[in-house]
């Protein structure tokens, strides 16, 4: 291809992502050093025949000013992202200085507001990730080897997570693992405890929330996978049958490799997914016990006293850092593998 069709052919998604991508990202940083503007308040004093009394409250018309003057707020530099509420350098500072034990400096750690919600995101995005594809790679192989009659059926049962809405399918999970749901009431019958909650631990919420997502997720890999096994050679698979190999050294030795690119996609895919992972967190109502990087950028722009706006834009930074870092590794094996296959 000329370099002047490839540059036309190229130009309106380069354009859709300066215009949706790259302006976003650049203003949300631009955003994250900036926070709210503080209220004026005024006080104002009242005399009466009975003595004199004051009243403080919020100047209205002075902080509509301040905020028409300077719209963006107050430059904080990088102070929100070394806060209590984020990176929180100094807390982490004076416990790592502490003579705690390390199981006390891990506790203290995960009561921070960011690490509490890191730490159920990486878990996520850990547990979640391999074991969708793992899922979602042995429903395709069961499907690939289903009759016709009844492949399609099968096809339209294994999608159904995922044409479920994500909130519509976490408020359905939700409502069945109550107390009074079919879940709930049969655990508490199943282990005779009727005070068994699972909304109520934190550990089992975790355990849901995690068993959803690999609900969720499978689909996505058994698309993919299904539709590489349509691609894996024939000729390859009879002559390893003629050699007398198994079906799993029939998978382990030529679907496996075969796949081996697609399962780098899918991982890409939903690491990238998992790590904003927001709406089983919403639908399951739990954050009282586990949160998100993506819940928290929500809890801040939905606040009961102000947006802000600020502390959200600084989340959202530290969160696309984060999916850069967790994709690092998968994107260096890639380059190595492309680079050595046009060696």
């Amino acid at each position: 291809m000329k370099h002047r069709t490839f540059f036309w052919f190229i130009l309106p998604s380069a354009l859709a992502m300066l215009l949706f991508i790259a302006l976003p990202i650049v203003s949300v940083a631009i955003q994250s050093l900036y926070i709210e503007h503080e209220k004026v308040m005024v006080t104002v004093e009242s005399c009466g025949p009975f003595g004199c009394s004051k009243d403080t409250h919020v100047d209205a018309e002075k902080t509509l000013a301040l905020q028409r003057a300077e719209p963006l707020g107050r430059f904080n530099g990088l102070g929100t992202y070394l806060n209590r509420s984020h990176l929180a350098v100094g807390e982490i500072g004076a416990i790592l200085a502490s003579n705690s034990g390390p199981a006390d400096i891990v506790a203290r750690i995960y009561a921070l507001p960011l690490y509490r919600a890191l730490a159920f995101t990486l878990a996520y995005c850990i547990l979640v990730t391999p074991l969708a594809m793992i899922l979602g790679f042995f429903i395709a192989l069961g499907i690939n080897g289903l009759p016709h009659l009844v492949k399609g059926p099968a096809i339209f049962l294994s999608l159904l997570p995922m044409i479920i809405t994500p909130l519509v399918g976490a408020l359905i999970i939700y409502w069945m693992i109550d107390s009074n749901g079919i879940i709930g009431a049969n655990l508490q019958a199943l282990f005779h405890d009727p005070n068994l909650y699972l909304k109520a631990s934190p550990v089992l919420t975790w355990v849901v929330l995690i068993v959803y997502g690999i609900w969720t997720n499978a689909p996505f890999s058994f698309v993919v996978f299904y539709a590489g096994l349509q691609m894996v050679p024939h000729d390859t698979l009879e002559s390893a049958m003629v050699d007398g190999a198994s079906r799993w050294e029939r998978i382990h030795f030529v679907v496996i490799p075969s796949l081996a690119p697609l399962a780098t996609f899918v991982a890409l895919v939903q690491l990238m997914d998992n790590f904003r992972v927001f709406e089983p967190i919403v639908g399951f109502n739990a954050s009282a016990n586990a949160s998100s990087l993506s819940s928290a950028i929500f809890d801040d722009l939905h606040g009961q006293n102000a947006q802000l706006f600020g502390s959200a834009a600084a989340t959202s930074m530290l969160t696309i850092i984060g999916v850069v870092i967790l994709l690092t590794p998968v994107l260096i094996r890639t380059w190595r593998e492309f680079s050595r296959k046009g060696a």
